[in-house]
């Protein structure tokens, strides 16, 4: 069995994400989706709530996909879920200049584990969950870069922030 891992934040999970997750689970027989925490960012939400947001948004996705957080070195991870590829989205060259240093590292770390990158759909390129978050804040759309229950999930936690 192919079973391949997708890390990140997904704070909160955008179409592109999705659509590397959708892509992603033709690559392999099974997608282990990993939620983690990033210490240089300040998540909108708990891991457990994005657990949640990404369970309830893959529903839907043909395929084998689990979705467990982890705050480990991804390697580790990937090893514990007997995972043979980590998949990875690009969506410019920025992402190209870290993720190229990051597959060397995890690399040196385990090389029986191969990064696969996979590049963004060209019309969700631009979008990234900090921007998301920015947009929501100042009261902007953003239907057009997530699925409808996580825009519902953000207004309801700016809500949440607002009144207290």
């Amino acid at each position: 069995m192919r079973i391949g891992v997708y890390p990140g934040t997904f704070d909160p999970i955008t179409l592109g994400h999705l659509d590397i997750i959708q892509r992603a689970t033709r690559l392999v027989d099974k997608l282990v989706i990993g939620v983690t925490t990033n210490p240089a960012k300040s998540p909108m939400f708990s891991v457990e709530e994005r657990v949640e947001m990404v369970t309830r948004e893959t529903a839907h996705l043909s395929g084998a996909v689990e979705v467990v957080t982890f705050n480990s070195l991804l390697m580790d991870f990937a090893a514990a879920q007997n995972a043979s590829l980590i998949v990875r989205g690009l969506r410019a060259v920025a992402d190209f200049e870290y993720e190229y240093q990051m597959a060397g590292m995890n690399q040196q770390l385990n090389d029986q584990i191969e990064t696969v990158f996979l590049m963004a759909d060209v019309s969700l390129q631009p979008i990234a969950s900090r921007l998301v978050k920015e947009i929501a804040r100042y009261n902007g759309p953003i239907d057009k870069f997530v699925p409808a229950g996580v825009a519902r999930d953000v207004a309801a936690r700016l809500a949440e922030e607002r009144a207290s």
